[in-house]
């Protein structure tokens, strides 16, 4: 998270291209889940390849701002760093989307603003009533999916304890992006950070025995929707809303990413979330959603749930 403050705007006044984009973006990201619940490639070479196609999407858009040569060695350094945690939050988020079903992973990665809050207090600022009591709730939620998986099967709870550490490592990702964006756009930043994100991912690839390409045309086909959907009609779309609109609208509407994603992951997969789980979900993104709109003890510049 970046030092200004977010705007605490409502919705008024959104342009009706923007409400489309909104829509857009929210279907891209939604698709994400599903998709990557649907694939057997390794879990490193799905990332690198979806990585590298945004990557590769973005760079024209970035070489023409022609900010690269004015990006301090401070600013290297940091959209490195935000890269890594990318991978990094990645591996953990694909990883769950094969353990745990779509509705309890995407639902308990949201929870990424709360260790977004955290780290603000642990950097001795003030975190207001609001956001404790969001964070109070977001974690019964969490109690109460995690308690019925487990009941479940050990691989679900798992899965969830997997998705909870890839909220941690989304918040490091946008934490240390907050370091960089005070200096260049956010599609130079991004551009940055996917190609660092699919080296750091090739690099563990060279650790395994899992092949790059040797995967059938039905893999491929759903990475592809991966880098189509999620990273250039999801990301991409609201990347471009955040030049004009107030990011605590854009980052509540990044939570309908759950019932997108649930919706379809009953549509492709036949995936029913437990009726015991669904007043966790509530309960989670309830709390989620009173620590994203405290705009005076969370900052956010970009949504970016690169999931």
């Amino acid at each position: 998270m970046s030092a200004p403050e977010i705007a605490t705007s409502g919705a008024k006044g959104i342009k009706p291209a923007d409400i489309g984009r909104l829509i857009i973006g929210i279907f891209g990201i939604g698709t994400s889940g599903p998709l990557i619940a649907l694939g057997q490639m390794a879990v490193p070479v799905a990332i690198f390849w979806r990585n590298l196609g945004g990557a590769l999407f973005s760079l024209p858009f970035a070489l023409r701002s022609g900010e690269w040569h004015r990006m301090s060695r401070n600013a290297w350094l940091w959209s490195v760093i935000a890269g890594v945690f990318l991978a990094l939050h990645f591996i953990c988020f694909f990883a769950s989307m094969r353990l745990t079903s779509v509705a309890s992973g995407v639902a308990i990665t949201a929870v990424q603003p709360i260790f977004a809050a955290i780290w603000v207090r642990m950097r001795g600022a003030k975190v207001a009533m609001q956001v404790w009591l969001g964070m109070a709730i977001s974690m019964v939620g969490v109690l109460i999916i995690t308690g019925i998986d487990w009941q479940l099967s050990t691989r679900a709870l798992v899965g969830d304890l997997i998705a909870l550490l890839g909220a941690a490592l989304s918040a490091a990702y946008v934490i240390s992006g907050g370091h960089v964006l005070r200096e260049i756009s956010t599609t130079t930043y991004t551009t940055v950070c996917y190609f660092v994100c699919a080296a750091t991912c090739f690099v563990v690839v060279l650790f395994t025995d899992a092949p790059i390409i040797d995967y059938p045309r039905y893999e491929w086909l759903l990475v592809l929707g991966l880098i189509v959907g999620a990273q250039i009609l999801g990301h991409t779309m609201f990347n471009q809303v955040l030049q004009r609109v107030s990011p605590t609208v854009v980052s509540l509407i990044v939570f309908f990413e759950l019932p997108v994603g649930a919706l379809l992951a009953v549509w492709w997969l036949d995936q029913i979330p437990p009726a015991g789980v669904i007043p966790g979900l509530i309960l989670l993104l309830l709390g989620s959603g009173l620590v994203a709109t405290k705009s005076a003890s969370l900052q956010v510049d970009q949504v970016q749930k690169n999931d």
